[in-house]
């Protein structure tokens, strides 16, 4: 690697840091024999962290430069920050050696905005193009989708990603309208919608045993920043609810705003708590796998998340009158709702309760906490 490229990666990979819509998890795509890399099989260990992220990516930015002036962005148009910007070859080329160096895995590309947004995606969709068809690459790839970008490229897009990400970056428009004026909330949403419709598309027809090309067989993700602005967890629960429902996604991700150098005076001068993004990725995991709603994790009188005690705790502090539960009786809705009882473990109690009574004491082989479940249950 030349001294030019080094300088170029140190820049734009600490620069894509703050990006945490990174995942791999959902994709499968096989080496066929004729070039190299795939993602799945024998030769490739995936490493995940709790909340989803694949940590074997060269995690990048095409380029730091940007015409937007986002206020909470170091990369904004009004930053003083090193700026640096990868040809599209030379982001290829570093894949191609990154991979073979067993080093990573895949790639999740991601830029600033450069002369406009469609150019900027066409940069991007060169690259992963270039990777599939001029190196027969088959490991992982996650791409921008940038908002507002023209449904072609964005089509384009789903043909050579795995994943594709279109940001929301703040909650509501208003927030948007406030620290990034340039950005709307219905152009991040039709992006995200041009997406949805591609993917389903593309699942009706693999349904019906067609041969079809794929497209971002991992879905999508998207991303908003926490405590840049004075939105709530209700509201921000809200909006992630929201999208899901709407457009399919695979994840929201939540990133505490980092204060930046020569922040606009409406940002705060600190970053948020971490525990306020941990206890929203367990809202998120509650609303998506246990059933429940936003407006019962983030009530009228409880809009924000307590930082003392988890939200499912917090939800069942609230609704005592609907506890004890009877582990040989109670519902799957309500043993999912019982403080210390997981997914797994439920399903594991329901299987074990067909054949016998569920005693107390059979709790400890399925390594449930019964000292935290015992307020809740009764056998």
């Amino acid at each position: 690697m030349n001294e030019k490229v080094r300088i170029k990666l140190a820049v734009l990979a600490d620069a894509a840091k703050y990006d945490a819509s990174c995942s791999s998890s959902g994709a499968s795509r096989n080496g066929n024999g004729k070039g190299i890399g795939h993602n799945t099989g024998s030769g490739i260990c995936h490493s995940y962290t709790p909340d989803g992220r694949c940590v074997s990516l060269l995690k990048i930015l095409l380029t730091n430069y940007c015409i937007y002036d986002c206020q909470y962005c170091v990369n904004r148009v009004s930053s003083d920050t090193a700026r640096a910007r990868f040809a599209v070859q030379e982001v290829v080329d570093l894949t191609l050696d990154f991979y073979k160096r067993n080093y990573i895995e895949g790639l999740f590309l991601s830029s600033g905005i450069i002369q406009s947004v469609d150019y900027t995606m066409e940069q991007l969709v060169a690259v992963a193009k270039s990777l599939r068809n001029d190196h027969h690459f088959g490991g992982y790839i996650h791409l921008k989708a940038v908002p507002n970008a023209s449904p072609e490229l964005l089509r384009q897009a789903g043909l050579y990603a795995d994943r594709l990400s279109a940001n929301v970056e703040l909650p509501t428009d208003e927030d948007l309208s406030k620290l990034a004026p340039q950005k709307k909330m219905s152009e991040i949403e039709g992006s995200m919608n041009v997406l949805k419709s591609g993917i389903d598309e593309y699942r009706s027809e693999r349904s019906k045993g067609r041969n079809v090309p794929r497209f971002s067989p991992a879905g999508q993700s998207t991303q908003m920043i926490i405590g840049a602005t004075p939105s709530t967890d209700a509201t921000i629960l809200k909006t992630a609810t929201k999208l899901y429902g709407e457009f399919g996604l695979r994840r929201v991700y939540y990133s505490a705003f980092s204060p930046i150098p020569h922040a606009d005076g409406r940002l705060p001068g600190l970053a948020p708590p971490l525990i306020r993004e941990h206890r929203l990725y367990q809202s998120d995991w509650l609303m998506r796998f246990y059933g429940f709603k936003q407006e019962e994790i983030t009530p009228p009188e409880a809009p924000n998340l307590s930082s003392d005690v988890d939200p499912k705790l917090a939800w069942a502090l609230r609704n005592r009158h609907r506890f004890p539960v009877d582990l040989n009786r109670g519902p799957r809705e309500m043993l999912l709702r019982v403080p210390g009882l997981g997914a797994r473990n439920v399903g594991r109690i329901l299987q074990l309760r067909r054949f016998r009574k569920v005693r107390l004491d059979e709790l400890h082989r399925l390594k449930v906490s019964v000292k935290k479940i015992t307020p809740w249950v009764i056998t």
